[in-house]
């Protein structure tokens, strides 16, 4: 073997293994998973963590799945290390994901010392995850910033991103070190600022106005780089249309009536549904055509068998679109072509819940559950400070429950027709 391929050998080994790792959706997603999403700021903006438990809950077809989000404004990954045992114990998480590094960074350019420091304070997080009884987690890298609206006087935005590569190369090998799925958050937000800025230029603002707090856009890439080391497929579901035969639908979607191109279905599994905007930053939809989102997580699949045409007009909701016989015989995804679909009510319901569940977790853990710290002690010497606190404990557990059913109350199959006809 030669010495340069001798060094690119275990680069190549090591991505391999992060592949492999992130390919275990059945491992990272177990029955009756209760995932923790836990970050900074960043998270507490609950964008990111809000389009994670949609997806999960909607998407998945699902409803085992439980998620509470952890965003504590400005925080380090050693500030989450010091209330993880408290704070996670009024979810008893089973699966976690973490994003810390854009405040370790310290504003400033990167020396080794900034990266022992994450290090060691990640080290611990992951360390007090077993401990409480977490054993999947999908190790986040902190994300990346805009130079074109990141305005520190310490440092520069393309400083301050490679600051922040490195921070990704931890996380990257703690993930490996325990054979955890990486979330690579930095290269896909970064990947698609580079594309979306192309397009749309400088204006585009996807990583927010400070250039680090990201906006709807740039949330979305940072759900698609967890959603995908949590090991989600994207498989919604395909529906096939036989213009001389039977109307099938894989499972989420039960065919209820069928007949000359036309199919009702009713869905459990529904698409993930993105506003309209295609150039504002606010919008997620302004940013699929320079990520992987709809391809990798998002396919819905229509495909059209024996049909007697070049083309076909496919009618879904009150949107009308033409595709040729290829197109349509190979899969036509309907998440992707059609901007408007007869999901849009209900998912419009839905996120608003998992909003307003969101933002009770958020006062629940920085007002009251964090707080529990300071009388851990005397609870441990004295038995009615005890009962008093499990009794606390119980109450917000049981609130929070209510939350969450109230959430639930949202997901319900929905019915929608399918029309087929040969265009002339």
């Amino acid at each position: 073997m030669t010495f340069p391929a001798m060094r690119i050998l275990p680069s190549l080994l090591f991505l391999l293994a992060t592949v492999s790792l992130n390919l275990r959706a059945e491992s990272i997603l177990p029955a009756n998973a209760r995932v923790a999403v836990i970050g900074d700021s960043i998270t507490e903006q609950k964008l990111y963590s809000k389009y994670i438990e949609t997806y999960l809950l909607a998407c998945t077809g699902r409803s085992d799945i439980h998620v509470f989000q952890f965003g504590w404004s400005g925080e380090r990954a050693g500030g989450f290390a010091a209330r993880l045992e408290n704070d996670l114990a009024i979810f008893h998480p089973n699966v976690a994901t973490t994003c810390y590094g854009m405040n370790d960074g310290s504003y400033k350019a990167y020396v080794p010392e900034i990266g022992a420091e994450y290090e060691k304070n990640m080290r611990l997080i992951i360390d007090g995850f077993k401990k409480a009884g977490v054993k999947a987690m999908a190790i986040g890298s902190p994300g990346g910033v805009d130079p074109d609206y990141f305005n520190r006087p310490t440092v520069k935005g393309d400083v301050y991103n490679d600051n922040l590569a490195h921070l990704r190369d931890i996380a990257k090998k703690l993930a490996g070190e325990n054979k955890q799925p990486f979330a690579n958050v930095h290269d896909t937000m970064l990947s698609a600022l580079a594309k979306s800025k192309a397009a749309l230029g400088k204006g585009y603002g996807p990583f927010g106005g400070d250039g680090f707090h990201p906006s709807a856009a740039g949330q979305l890439l940072m759900a698609q780089a967890f959603l995908t080391a949590l090991g989600l497929d994207g498989e919604i579901g395909t529906i096939t249309v036989d213009m001389k035969g039977q109307t099938t639908a894989t499972s989420g979607h039960a065919v209820k009536n069928a007949a000359n191109g036309s199919v009702t279905l009713e869905s459990s599994k529904w698409p993930f549904i993105h506003d309209a905007s295609t150039t504002d930053a606010n919008s997620t939809r302004s940013i699929l055509p320079f990520t992987s989102f709809t391809q990798d997580l998002n396919r819905l699949t229509l495909k059209v068998a024996n049909l007697g045409a070049e083309k076909a007009r496919v009618t879904w909701g009150t949107e009308s679109k033409e595709f040729t016989r290829e197109q349509l015989e190979s899969g036509v995804n309907l998440a992707a072509e059609f901007t408007k679909t007869p999901f849009d009510t209900a998912f419009a319901g839905l996120i608003n819940a998992v909003a307003l569940k969101q933002a009770f977790e958020t006062t629940l853990i920085k007002s009251l559950v964090t707080h529990m710290r300071v009388i851990a002690a005397e609870a441990a010497e004295e038995p009615k400070v005890a009962a008093a606190l499990a009794k606390l404990k119980k109450k917000l557990g049981d609130e929070h429950a209510k939350q969450d059913a109230n959430v639930r109350k949202q997901i319900k199959p929905v019915t929608h027709t399918i029309q087929v006809e040969a265009a002339r």
